[in-house]
Formats: structure tokens, sequence, C-alpha cells
């Protein structure tokens, strides 16, 4: 996996760790520079005053005449004491100011140091934050394997790998139980129906019994589709599919053609403009992408509304888009509309609520295939969503967008 080594959306200043590591190093360090001259310079004074005695005591009392027939050599003449005094004063503020002068250079310099330090060893654990930011329950299979110095860093890349490990086999024992489940339930499903159809379109049950029969069969019906989402729903997380070429604007045109009977039963007029759009992805889970977009769009609409829907290529991505009129939405519910099961509002045209699983399978389609779901409700009614895969002929880069609540 390759990864950047910062973290996006980090602010390298004063207050990452980064800056903070380094100017507190070079807060000690300028502490112990000023330190250490004071000292110096308690110490040049003190060496002074020791020396002091050497200085002549006063012109009041002369030096005796040498003898006439003694040998007279050069010397240094005596220091007076308003002389030292002078030599005293300018040897400690010249050793002031170069000290100073040292010590600002030292702390410049010792301040880059610290900084390029700091960055080389915390460059790792920028890499681990990226890593966090970049993994979700998409792409649990990535891991960090660090290839490092066994240290500290090295120990906290090694547990994060072990808490994916964890979580990538929690996830995949969720789904294999859900598509286990769903695929042992339709059998017995699927006699209960025969065994109602069959005596229903015979005739062979009695009048007062026959009421009871049809809800029993509507009933039936609505677990086997709720049972075909959840197997859905549990392939389009699984994240493993055989990339092959397709284009939702055939895929759209399909599934307009399997909404068309319930959309003109609903009076919702649907509008479209497909454009080509290639892509990679498992056709089936694609076109159930589509399918369930438009089966969204006409449910949760008005009577006599309308529905939108365009494909195209923009940014090197495939996009399909559906618009739809309907009851004005607060943004505020659109995360808790987004999760399994959480039905959204009545919807007009019937009054039914659908299972909760429709753009839940969209959602986790589109992370299947790496792209990214937008939706944002419209001021005066309805629901704008928008699916952006990576095109077939773009670099196929990930969109990486996070991830958008949207209504089902």
């Amino acid at each position: 996996m390759n990864l950047p080594h910062t973290a996006p959306g980090a602010r390298p200043g004063r207050h990452s760790l980064r800056a903070r590591v380094t100017w507190s190093n070079t807060a000690v360090f300028a502490a112990v520079g000023c330190a250490m001259l004071v000292l110096n310079w308690l110490s040049v004074r003190q060496l002074i005053e020791v020396n002091a005695e050497q200085v002549a005591p006063s012109t009041s009392f002369p030096d005796p005449p040498p003898p006439p027939d003694a040998r007279i050599t050069p010397s240094t003449p005596a220091m007076t004491h308003e002389q030292f005094a002078r030599f005293r004063t300018d040897v400690l503020d010249s050793l002031g100011t170069r000290s100073v002068l040292l010590l600002t250079l030292c702390t410049a310099l010792a301040a880059l140091l610290c900084w390029w330090t700091a960055r080389r060893s915390l460059r790792r654990i920028s890499h681990v934050t990226a890593a966090a930011r970049h993994i979700n329950d998409g792409n649990l299979h990535d891991r960090l394997a660090l290839n490092a110095p066994d240290d500290e860093v090295k120990h906290l890349g090694d547990t994060f790998d072990a808490m994916l490990d964890r979580l990538e086999r929690s996830f995949a024992d969720q789904r294999r139980f859900t598509a286990h489940a769903s695929h042992e339930l339709r059998t017995p499903l699927t006699l209960q129906r025969a065994a109602l159809e069959i005596p229903l379109a015979q005739g062979r049950v009695p009048t007062d019994l026959e009421p009871a029969l049809r809800r029993s069969l509507a009933a039936t019906t609505r677990c086997e589709h709720l049972l075909d989402a959840l197997l859905t729903l549990a392939r389009g997380e699984s994240g493993m599919i055989t990339p092959t070429p397709a284009d939702l604007a055939d895929l759209t045109r399909d599934a307009l053609n399997d909404v068309h009977e319930e959309a003109a039963n609903r009076y919702v007029t649907v509008h479209s403009e497909l454009r080509p759009a290639p892509t990679t992805g498992d056709p089936v889970l694609l076109a159930q992408l589509a399918l369930n977009l438009l089966t969204n769009a006409i449910r949760h609409n008005h009577t006599h509304g309308t529905v939108h829907i365009t494909t195209r290529t923009a940014d090197n991505h495939a996009v399909i888009e559906v618009t739809n009129t309907g009851p004005v939405i607060d943004p505020a519910e659109l995360p808790a509309i987004f999760r399994p099961f959480q039905r959204g509002p009545r919807a007009p045209t019937t009054g039914r609520r659908g299972s909760g699983l429709g753009l839940t399978i969209v959602q986790a389609i589109t992370d299947t295939h790496r792209g990214h779901l937008h939706a944002h409700p419209r001021p005066h009614g309805g629901l704008t969503v928008r699916v952006a895969l990576p095109a077939a002929s773009g670099p196929g880069a990930s969109p990486g967008s996070p991830k958008a609540r949207s209504q089902k």
C-alpha cells in the first residue's frame, strides 16, 4: 500500500507536534546557553578582579630613584586604577556582546537542527496517521507493514495492523452470516409461497379464508424481497468483484425499462439524458445500483412528480445522477435515514415504506467500486443523489471523498 508520508489536512505550524518538539528543544538550548553565557561572564569578571592587585598603587608615592651604578632595564609601565577600570569595562562589554551574538546564531542553528530531527522522528507517525484516514470498511485488507527499527513507532504500527486484522475478520464474519442466513431462509419462503399460490390459483380456498391467505402471500413476497436485498448488500460489501467493462448509460437504460410500469402507476414522469459513462466493475451490482437509485426516486415522490436521471463522464469519473421531487427533507435527517433499516418518510404515492436498504446498497456498491456518493436535499423538496465511479479510460484513482448521507 502506497500512502503519503503526511496526513491529509495536517497543518504544520505552532499546533503541530513537530513544531512543539522543535520549540521546546530550542527553548531548552537557549536557556542552557543563556546560563552558560552568564556563568562565563561572571567567571571572566572574577578572574579580572583576582588580578586587580597588579595595578600600580598610586602616583602620590613614586618609586625611589635607582642607584647611579644600577643597570636600567626597560619595563612595561603599570596601569593606573582608572586605566584598569576602563580595561575591565571594555573586556566585559565586548565579551557580553560577542557572547550574545554567538548565542543567537547557535540558537537559530539549533532550531533548524531540531526541526529536521523532529521531522525525521515523526515521519513514520505521520505515515500511521495517513493510513488511519485512508483505511475504512471498504479496504480493511490494507496494512501498514512498517519496515523500521524495533522501536515505539514500529510497535504502534504493528498494533494498528493487528487491530485491522481483527476488524477485517469481524466484518467478514458478519457479511458471511448475512449471506448464509439469507440463503438458508430463501428455500422455506419459496416453499411457503408455493403452498399459498397453488390453492389460490386452483380456487380450493374457502371464501372466508382467501383474504388471510392473500395477506400471508403478500407478507411472504415482502420477505423474499428483503432477503434479496440482504444478499445484494452482503455481496456489495464483500469488496470481491471481478472488474468487467460496463457503461452506466446502458445499465441505466435497462433500469428505466424495469421501473417504467411502476412510474406510470404512480403518475411519476421520468426524464433521462444518458451519455456514455464507461467504467469497470461488477455489471450485476452496477445494474442494481442504477435500479435502486431510480426506484428510490420514484417511490419517494409526489403524485405527478418528476424524476431526472443523467449519466456522463466528468473528471475521469463515470457519473450517474438522479434528482426527484418529493417532500422537503431536513439535512440533519440524512445521516439517520442513510443507515440500514432506517426508513425514510412514508411514500406520498402509496403510503408504503420501503425495506430501508435501498440506498444502503447503493453506498455499499459505490464503496466496493472505489467510488463516492454525494446526496443533498433540494430546497423545494426532493433529493439529488450523485454517484461517481472511476472511469474506464481514466487513471482509475479512487476519489476518496467522504461518504455522503442520503435518503432511502
